[in-house]
């Protein structure tokens, strides 16, 4: 009984301290368990988090050290401003999309968390700093959100790119509607007569039509021997534009070293032969002549004569010029009705206007001479009929640009790398034009592109045919162009040039000009004339 008992005694001493034995190691073994996740987490957080931590601590630093402003912060892919821009134009697209659609609840949240976004970039801007995460965090989950919310219904990547595909192709569309109507304006803009300078061709009119000692005055000038004296110094001027025509003969006998010498012969139309001699009768130019003709008074200047008259006068032709044409191809300016005006082509003209005379100069009515112009006449120009400045410095000014070489008939006689020259001042040869006979070679050339598929516009293109391989090239200093519409000529290159030509649209006389060169024209104006202020021309 005793071992029993004793045994009895023992038992309960053991398991005690074995349930203590394995509470201990139970707890142990929960506490190492538990070390080991958080251990494992701690480290795990250090390899993920802490390199994104220093990562945005040093993109920090950068971007404070660098000081960079809203441009540069946009251009850095880390940055939150990128990320919002970003943001910003996945969500315009899907506002598009979202209205097509008829979704204007999404569209109008997309809207507002645009706004918020536009607002944050527009307050980062003026402070000059970078958006810190606190700012961008908020926007770029709810603007997330919806852009998510937005490809749940069915506002996939495929539909957003055709829609906006769509969308670019109507504002590329509207673009080039807006270019072409730009393009149209400063054209009008262009040919349109100023109201000043249409007052003072009013008060000339008048003038030429009241006073008859004007018209007697006229008449002695159209027997003046001068006119025909080839020991004078000839130049030609054909234009309808008083003050433009004034400015060129004002400067050529300013500059000359003997003005008395010089004859100037003036071609214009039926309204403006009135004005022109109304004004030119009374002012004096030192001596020198000035004869005005009218063009309706060239009785032989009619279709049978002329082809460039014939397709003139045809109806296509003042439909395509007039109406406009129905190929959407055709650039305006190409349509420009000036291109079938008579006084733009008489040029070619010039030995059946001058018979008697043996050389001439031809000048634009939008030049201004700096420089004495005759020793041009004395020029050698080794048999060619004319002689002007090449202007082949740049590609543009070569043959291929202004002439169809698709064409057979001009790809077999021309080289598309020949240079082009400048018309708007040339010296002509007329014993050497007459010789040659240069104004049936133009005849041809205009009656070949009846169909407008040679060239497309202007005189410069046949007078390129026609004076092919006969004009001799002129020092650059003789004729310097651009002014019309390049606002960097060089100054020196204006200073060195006997003529300055403001070819383009940004005539001298016009609003639409480059007040850096008007004065080179308006201190050629003859300013004290009566009309010109009463009309406030100047």
């Amino acid at each position: 009984m005793r071992r029993r008992a004793a045994d009895y005694r023992r038992r309960p001493v053991r398991r005690r301290l074995s349930w203590l034995i394995w509470s201990l190691l139970d707890i142990f073994s929960i506490a190492g368990f538990v070390l080991f996740v958080v251990h494992h987490h701690h480290d795990h957080q250090d390899h993920v988090e802490q390199p994104i931590l220093e990562r945005e601590s040093r993109n920090e630093q950068v971007v404070h050290e660098q000081r960079m402003n809203l441009t540069q912060e946009m251009l850095s892919v880390n940055s939150y401003a990128r990320q919002l821009a970003e943001q910003t134009t996945l969500a315009k697209a899907y506002i598009i999309i979202a209205k097509e659609h008829n979704n204007l609840h999404l569209a109008w949240e997309l809207s507002t968390k645009i706004r918020s976004c536009q607002l944050l970039l527009s307050k980062a801007a003026m402070r000059d700093e970078p958006i810190s995460l606190d700012e961008a965090e908020p926007i770029i989950r709810s603007l997330s959100s919806l852009i998510l919310k937005a490809q749940d219904a069915h506002y996939d990547i495929a539909t957003t790119m055709m829609t906006m595909k769509s969308h670019i192709q109507a504002l590329e569309e509207r673009a080039n509607a807006a270019s072409v109507q730009s393009m149209m304006f400063g054209q009008l803009t262009a040919e349109s007569l100023p109201k000043n300078l249409h007052c003072l061709e009013i008060k000339l009119m008048a003038d030429w039509l009241t006073k008859k000692s004007l018209q007697d005055f006229a008449d002695e000038r159209r027997i003046s021997p001068r006119l025909v004296d080839n020991n004078l110094y000839h130049f030609c001027i054909f234009s309808d534009n008083l003050l433009a025509v004034s400015v060129v003969i004002n400067s050529t006998v300013a500059n000359a070293d003997h003005p008395k010498q010089l004859v100037f012969h003036i071609v214009t139309d039926s309204i403006h032969y009135g004005v022109m001699l109304a004004w030119f009768l009374n002012n004096d130019f030192k001596g020198s002549t000035v004869e005005v003709q009218n063009i309706d008074n060239f009785t032989w200047l009619n279709s049978s004569y002329s082809p460039a008259v014939k397709q003139l006068m045809e109806t296509d032709s003042r439909k395509y010029y007039f109406e406009g044409s129905q190929d959407t191809g055709v650039e305006p300016k190409f349509r420009n009705p000036k291109y079938i005006y008579l006084l733009n082509h008489i040029l070619f003209c010039i030995p059946e206007i001058y018979p008697q005379l043996e050389k001439i100069v031809f000048l634009d009515d939008d030049v201004v001479v700096q420089k004495d112009l005759t020793p041009l006449f004395s020029l050698d120009l080794h048999g060619n009929v004319n002689g002007a400045v090449e202007t082949c410095l740049e590609a543009f000014h070569r043959y291929y640009k202004y002439l169809n070489f698709s064409n057979p008939l001009i790809s077999s006689k021309f080289d598309p790398q020949a240079c082009g020259w400048a018309l708007g001042m040339s010296v002509f040869d007329l014993i050497s034009w007459r010789k040659a006979n240069v104004t049936a070679r133009y005849h041809y050339w205009i009656e070949q592109n009846a169909d407008r598929t040679i060239w497309k516009l202007g005189t410069l293109p046949p007078g390129l045919l026609a004076f092919y391989g006969m004009t001799e090239p002129l020092d650059r200093r003789w004729h310097v162009l651009g002014l019309g519409y390049d606002v960097n000529v060089d100054n020196r290159l204006i200073e060195s040039a006997a003529v300055i030509h403001f070819n383009g649209n940004m005539k001298p006389w016009l609003k639409l000009r480059i007040n850096r060169y008007r004065p080179l024209w308006e201190r050629y104006l003859n300013q004290t004339h009566p009309h010109l202020h009463e009309c406030a021309t100047h």
